[in-house]
């Protein structure tokens, strides 16, 4: 088998395992209650999944051009994604739609004990 066959079979595997995250992410968008389980599911595997659909394209594709647009999505995605999704919960934390996380005030009231 040569590079680009082995390429190819990486490729395919890359942006099968891609779709399977970002479907993912889709399920988790509806299934999931409150806000900041959603957002979760919003970047965490979201990124993932681009990033590994971006690396399959790139495998098969092979043009320098087509590569150097893929790192710049790669990049994009990378920069964007965290900083809308904080965002997003700051605002929500800030009017009121969110209260405090169940793990942070645990720790609150553990102290208060101490």
């Amino acid at each position: 088998m040569s590079w680009t066959g082995v390429a190819d079979v990486a490729g395919t595997a890359c942006l099968f395992a891609g779709a399977l995250l970002c479907l993912a992410a889709a399920i988790g968008l509806l299934r999931f209650r409150d806000l900041l389980s959603r957002m979760h599911a919003a970047t965490k595997p979201q990124v993932l999944g681009v990033l590994l659909v971006v690396l399959g394209l790139g495998l098969r594709l092979r043009s320098p051009l087509d590569i150097g647009m893929l790192l710049l999505v790669a990049l994009f995605q990378l920069l964007t994604v965290p900083v809308s999704g904080h965002m997003v919960s700051r605002a929500a934390f800030r009017t009121g739609l969110v209260d405090e996380v169940e793990g942070v005030a645990a720790l609150r009231h553990q102290d208060d004990s101490d």
